[in-house]
């Protein structure tokens, strides 16, 4: 896709699979414009694209009906009621009247937003105007749902919140939902597979346990106190004297140990433990995670 001299996405091969898909990449990464192209808003320059069967090009109109999508930016008529704004976008989705108002109902009590849904959009929080778009997007029982940074604006625990709903509305639905991000942690959390890019650029794709799965250590974390950091620190040089790899901030009782297979990890990490007199909090295979796969990427 170009834009005059800009190449906004550059040969990007793309296959989406069921279930909840994360397109990820920082700021500027070109996420918006492959959703708007797969919604058939833009055209690409080059190449061909096909959504549920239908080419976004030829049959924008009737794949915009059987797709829900909420915008990253809140442009909302502030004096609407929530529920009325939900109801019309339904019915543009072709959704009967009738049907619409019962519907949008529905998806507002679904989002938490029952007992709101009469509310003008210009008095609700950034964190209900997110639940808004999601119940608006999902009202017309789409079969595909894109969202363009749903937890922008929101705090963690209202991050928690939407995220939970997105997992619930593909769980129990069975609505395959496409979400972008800049956010790689809660892609981590809630989605199956994801689409990496880089300016432009396509630097991965594929199931999220096939891509980040398990390296060959632990993670381990000692119990906190006044003496976690000392022993801590024991405890590592006793794993380095052993020929172990191990990554440790001296931050925190917390440490990262690389060896031969994870399972005689596991064995010297508890031998050393108990010879120091150290207390274990936890133990957990090391898993790769996805700012891990950007950096070796880009």
């Amino acid at each position: 896709m170009v834009f005059g001299t800009h190449r906004a996405l550059d040969s990007l091969d793309v296959e989406v699979q069921p279930g909840v898909t994360g397109l990820v990449g920082a700021n500027g990464a070109g996420k918006t414009t492959f959703m708007s192209i797969v919604l058939g808003l833009r055209a690409a320059t080059e190449g061909s694209v096909t959504v549920l069967g239908k080419d976004p090009r030829r049959d924008g109109a009737e794949l915009r009906s059987l797709v829900g999508f909420g915008a990253e930016r809140n442009v909302f008529p502030d004096d609407m009621p929530a529920s009325d704004f939900v109801k019309h976008l339904t019915e543009v989705r072709g959704v009967p009247r009738s049907e619409a108002k019962s519907r949008s109902s529905d998806a507002l009590w679904l989002v938490g937003l029952g007992e709101e849904r009469f509310r003008p959009l210009g008095t609700m929080s950034t964190g209900q105007r997110q639940r808004v778009k999601l119940a608006q997007a999902i009202a017309a029982d789409p079969s595909l749902i894109l969202l363009d940074e749903p937890t922008d604006g929101l705090d963690p625990a209202q991050r928690d919140e939407i995220l939970a709903l997105i997992r619930q509305v593909s769980t129990e639905f069975g609505i395959d939902i496409m979400l972008s991000s800049h956010l790689l942690e809660e892609v981590e959390r809630v989605c199956d597979s994801v689409v990496a890019i880089d300016a432009g650029r396509l630097i991965a794709q594929g199931r999220l346990v096939d891509l980040v799965g398990d390296l060959s250590g632990v993670s381990v974390e000692l119990v906190d106190g006044s003496d976690g950091l000392v022993a801590a620190s024991a405890v590592v040089a006793a794993l380095r004297s052993l020929g172990m790899d191990v990554e440790f901030d001296g931050e925190r009782p917390r440490f990262e140990v690389d060896g031969p297979g994870p399972e005689r990890v596991v064995d010297a990490v508890r031998d050393v433990v108990a010879s120091e007199g150290a207390q274990l909090r936890r133990i957990e295979p090391r898993r790769r995670r996805l700012e891990d796969l950007f950096e070796a990427a880009t």
